[in-house]
């Protein structure tokens, strides 16, 4: 039975996909639930299961091309179809005989040429290790083994990020001759769908938006004091480590229950100010930036917060996201320090009126009570919508968010 292969949906206000990879080419035998595509939104990668068991005999749309949700880009005939066998001769007639005669003589020969082909090169073991599809790909175009790899995805599974980093610690041959200078060349590369969308959003928010940015700095002693007092019993308790994030993400919905407009949008000539909390978070992937969301993060926990966290980034990396899990937001926190940012002024993310910038952790001498101590400190900045967030306010915001992560005791007790 001939099945077509859908886009499915995707996301409430997505109608569009672009074909990403092709994981299987024409003519493959597929497995039932197995991926045979990726598809790449505005948002997310998705990947396209097999409906049922059979091959893969007509791809309609090529990698980089788009289609609509719910048109039909590839064929699948289902099941096993094995052509009928020949009665077989009674035994004992010349017929039989000179078949069986073939047959042993088939045989022999297939043996002879099993063996020669076993002589000149034996393919690798199969690996045990369960990879995602992506990875999948890329060991067999480099001729490795899943086993070989270290895995740090969900259940043990090898990501595309672990083939990759894998690939770059192998050595590296020496050639025997110096290889002549390269001449000058360029590489033309059509952008992500996801990618595209990135570009058309950040300057969205400037040509819409009336930008300004303030900083402050923040001294985090009290908050690594409690991360190495508590962070044992905390990881044994919940089986993730006490972070950074959620006390930024606390101090975050604290100082925007004092400063409402930074949770709020601009819509049309009204003002939506918004009596819930979700906070997203942005994390950085082989694809782009993403941002998934932390739903009503002010009723979330300390060990919620990071478990989520540290979900959202383990499948952002796997591509594994949904589209809903990247849609809304009323605030966003995005911490370029991981990658040894000292300072920046990170763009909103539209309709929302605000972000904050976190940065890198660095000692530095500072004045404490009239003496020069080393403490560590970290630039923190906001940027936010000026149309309806005056200046005062976007300071004094930034400045309880300083006060509740440097003692971060008002947290807990929420006042």
């Amino acid at each position: 039975m001939t099945m077509e292969l859908k886009v499915p949906a995707v996301g409430e206000s997505i109608t569009e996909v672009e074909i990403g990879d092709w994981l299987k080419p024409e003519g493959a035998i597929v497995a039932k639930d197995e991926t045979v595509a990726v598809l790449e939104t505005e948002k997310a990668t998705v990947e396209l299961p097999a409906p049922a068991a059979g091959k893969l005999t007509k791809i309609l749309k090529k990698q980089g091309e788009t289609a609509k949700v719910g048109e039909t880009i590839g064929f699948l005939e289902a099941g096993n179809k094995e052509s009928k066998a020949a009665p077989e001769p009674p035994p004992g007639s010349e017929i039989r005989r000179q078949a069986e005669r073939d047959a042993t003589s088939a045989t022999s020969q297939a043996e002879a040429a099993a063996t020669a082909a076993s002589k000149a090169a034996s393919p690798p073991p199969q690996s045990k290790t369960r990879a995602t599809p992506l990875a999948e790909k890329i060991l067999a175009e480099h001729g490795l083994r899943a086993d070989a790899v270290p895995a740090t995805g969900p259940g043990g599974r090898v990501t595309k990020e672990d083939v990759l980093r894998h690939i770059e610690q192998l050595p590296k041959e020496e050639p025997a001759v110096k290889p002549a200078p390269p001449a000058r060349q360029e590489q033309i590369v059509r952008m992500s769908l996801l990618r595209r969308t990135i570009a058309k959003r950040l300057v969205e928010a400037q040509h819409t938006a009336a930008l300004l940015t303030t900083f402050n700095e923040v001294d985090l002693s009290s908050v690594i004091a409690l991360r190495q007092q508590y962070q044992e019993a905390f990881q044994k308790k919940y089986g993730v480590k006490l972070g950074f994030m959620s006390f930024f993400v606390k101090a975050a919905i604290d100082a925007l229950k004092q400063f409402p407009q930074l949770n709020a949008e601009v819509r049309d000539t009204h003002i939506v100010y918004r009596n819930y909390h979700d906070i997203g978070v942005a994390v950085s992937t082989d694809r782009g930036l993403v941002v998934p969301v932390l739903r009503d993060a002010d009723r979330m926990s300390f060990a919620e917060i990071e478990q989520a966290i540290g979900d959202f980034a383990q499948r952002a990396r796997d591509g594994k996201l949904k589209p809903e899990e990247l849609e809304g937001g009323t605030f966003t926190l995005t911490n370029g320090g991981v990658f040894g940012s000292l300072l920046s002024t990170p763009l909103i993310n539209p309709p929302q009126s605000g972000i904050l910038g976190m940065h890198a952790i660095q000692e530095r001498p500072v004045a404490v009570a009239g003496q020069v101590v080393i403490r560590p400190m970290m630039y923190i900045a906001l940027t936010y919508d000026h149309r309806i967030v005056d200046g005062r306010e976007a300071v004094l915001f930034l400045r309880r968010i300083k006060e509740g992560v440097e003692n971060p005791t008002r947290l807990l007790l929420e006042v």
